[in-house]
C-alpha cells in the first residue's frame, strides 16, 4: 500500500530560478545610496530571514530611513525584473514525476499571495498544485503559520509531509512543525550554509527525486 505524501514546495530559488534577479534589483538600491554593490556569492552568504537582517548585512543604515522604504522599493524593482525569469530547466519534468506518484503538491511561499499566483499561472504550472500559499505583505516575515494552515486544510490526507526549499528559513519552518525538509542548493544561500541545518541537501530537483 502506497504511502501517503505532500510536497510543499518554496517557489524563490527552489522552482523559479530568481536568484539574479533579486541581485539585480538590490543592487538598483545601493547604487542609489552610494553603497557597495553585491555579486551572487555574496548574496547567497548574506541573504537571510527575517529580511530585514539581510538589508542591514548589504550596507542598509534603518537609523537613516525606515525599513520599509527599500524594502518597497525593492519589491518594484523586483515585480519588473522577475517577469523575464524562467522555471529551473528539470521543474515541469519533477512536478509530472510527483504529479504520476499521486502526491499533493502545494506551493508555500514567502512571496506576496497575488503576485506570486500570477506568476505561477504565467509559467503555466498551476494545474500541479492543490494550493497555492502566498504572505499578504512585502516584507518577507516567514511562512511557518501558512504551512500550518495547509496542513490542516488537508483534513488527514497529508500523509508524510516534506518540505522543499532553498533556504535556512525552510529548515526553520520545518523544524517548528516537525517535518522533512530537502534543501536545493542552487537558490538563494550556499550549499555550505545550507549544509549546516544537517538537512539532505541536494544539487538539483533530478537528484531529488531520487530521494523522496
Amino acid at each position: 500500500m502506497q504511502i501517503n505524501k505532500t510536497i510543499f514546495w518554496d517557489w524563490n530559488g527552489t522552482l523559479l530560478n530568481d536568484m539574479h534577479v533579486c541581485v539585480d534589483a538590490m543592487n538598483i538600491l545601493l547604487r542609489e545610496r552610494n553603497k557597495m554593490i553585491i555579486d551572487e556569492q555574496i548574496y547567497r552568504e548574506i541573504f537571510t530571514f527575517p529580511v530585514r537582517d539581510y538589508y542591514t548585512k548589504a550596507g542598509f543604515d534603518f537609523r537613516l530611513e525606515p525599513f520599509e522604504k527599500p524594502a518597497l522599493e525593492f519589491i518594484e524593482h523586483y515585480d519588473t525584473l522577475v517577469r523575464d525569469a524562467d522555471l529551473f530547466g528539470d521543474v515541469r519534468d519533477t512536478l509530472q514525476h510527483v504529479q504520476d506518484k499521486g502526491y499533493n503538491q502545494l506551493i508555500l511561499s514567502a512571496a506576496e499571495h497575488d503576485f506570486l499566483n500570477e506568476l505561477v499561472t504565467a509559467h503555466g504550472i498551476s494545474h500541479y498544485f492543490r494550493t497555492i500559499s502566498g504572505i499578504d505583505n512585502h516584507y518577507a516575515a516567514g511562512k511557518t503559520d501558512n504551512a500550518l494552515k495547509l496542513i490542516n486544510s488537508l483534513d488527514g490526507e497529508a500523509g508524510e509531509v516534506i518540505l522543499i526549499g532553498d533556504t535556512i528559513h525552510d529548515h526553520e519552518v520545518g523544524e517548528e512543525l516537525g517535518i522533512r525538509v530537502i534543501l536545493v542548493s542552487r537558490g538563494h544561500q550556499s550549499e555550505k550554509r545550507l549544509k549546516e541545518t544537517r538537512r539532505e541537501v541536494v544539487g538539483d530537483l533530478r537528484k531529488l527525486m531520487e530521494i523522496i
